[in-house]
């Protein structure tokens, strides 16, 4: 199981993110370019001291984020977080060795990267909201993908 964000526009998420995969084991990828200055200074302050327990990789952009995916051979599906998504969160069947891939806050995911994904998800919403914060839609989603892998620490999966 992998987190990954796609041009991230606010550092504070990123760094809940780091926070999530530190505290569940999950390595963290985010795509290039972020709305934000990405230093060690900006992570430090947005992750706290989680850093160093987590694992991530920066990628320059789509295309690299793309080859080294196909590079690691155990990349397994891209499964893509979308308000535009096709299966509620509910109904979906995740497999542990998933990508959670998540579009940026401010304007989502493009065409092209809905077109790499293998799967489409949303997370059901009350109609009068627009969406959830990227980092709480990420552990939702995360909790939800392990608890089906049975990934979740000490626990087992019932499915």
């Amino acid at each position: 199981m992998r987190l990954a964000l796609f041009q991230p526009a606010i550092p504070q998420n990123v760094g809940a993110c780091i926070r999530l995969g530190a505290c569940f084991g999950v390595p963290l990828h985010v795509i290039e370019p972020t709305g934000f200055a990405f230093d060690d200074r900006a992570m430090k302050r947005a992750a706290l001291d989680y850093g160093p327990l987590g694992h991530m990789t920066r990628h320059t952009g789509w295309s690299e984020f793309q080859r080294d995916r196909d590079a690691d051979g155990a990349a397994g599906r891209l499964v893509l977080f979308t308000t535009r998504g096709a299966t509620s969160l509910a109904d979906f069947r995740f497999q542990a060795d998933d990508t959670l891939l998540f579009g940026s806050e401010d304007a989502g995911a493009p065409d092209f990267v809905h077109a790499a994904a293998q799967a489409r998800v949303v997370v059901p919403i009350r109609p009068e909201t627009r969406s959830l914060n990227l980092s709480v839609t990420a552990g939702v989603a995360l909790w939800e993908a392990l608890r089906q892998t049975g990934g979740v620490i000490g626990q087992q999966s019932d499915l």
